[in-house]
């Protein structure tokens, strides 16, 4: 049904956002509400170092300065943790690798919108440092393509068991294209997950 990808230049998604003094570059993936941040790194032969959130820099480019919770999770290769959102409090996520590479997807769940069941993904880890901001009113997974994958993500809103709800993975209606050849295999699924309902029987946002 969708196609995931960066947005073209033909594209009528706003241009790329600059943070102050050059510090983050803020990007819109094809579905134009989820943003891929680059930050800059300063590197030498002693290592690293970037700045992961500014609110000074956040506010510059228009994005969330203000977070609930911080999450961190482990996972081998070929967990695939998702699909996920909250339905009555729904969280904005700022989602990054810190160590190892995943496969991160977003699902537009916005009845409303014109993008409704469309997807999107981006290669994020500790080499290319990438992060994504993904809204409020989106599913969100990923599915881990190194040996060990450490995920680290802000909430804008916390976490609430009775809102909580799992979206299909392999849905045909949504079409992911998971990057399954990288892993050798099925993926490695929590039981919430492999029993989660399609789209068609999902609730969903209005």
């Amino acid at each position: 049904m969708a196609t995931a990808g960066m947005a073209t230049a033909d594209t009528a998604f706003p241009p790329v956002l600059r943070g102050v003094k050059g510090r983050l570059e803020a990007t819109p993936l094809a579905l134009p509400e989820v943003w891929r941040l680059t930050p800059r790194v300063f590197g030498d032969d002693r290592g690293f170092f970037l700045e992961t959130f500014n609110a000074a820099v956040f506010a510059a480019a228009g994005l969330p300065v203000d977070w609930a919770q911080d999450n961190h999770s482990r996972s081998v290769r070929g967990v695939l943790r998702g699909l996920h959102y909250q339905l009555h409090h729904p969280q904005g996520k700022l989602v990054r690798v810190s160590r190892g590479a995943v496969f991160d997807v977003a699902v537009d769940l916005r009845r409303s919108s014109p993008r409704f069941g469309r997807w999107t993904g981006a290669v994020l880890s500790d080499q290319n440092q990438h992060m994504l901001w993904i809204p409020p009113g989106f599913a969100h997974g990923f599915l881990v393509l190194s040996e060990e994958a450490d995920f680290c993500y802000k909430c804008t809103t916390l976490w609430h068991p009775p809102s909580d709800r799992s979206l299909r993975w392999d849905d045909p209606e949504i079409g992911i294209d998971w990057p399954l050849a990288e892993i050798g295999g099925p993926p490695q699924l929590a039981g919430k997950d492999r029993d989660a309902p399609r789209l068609a029987e999902a609730e969903v946002f209005p």
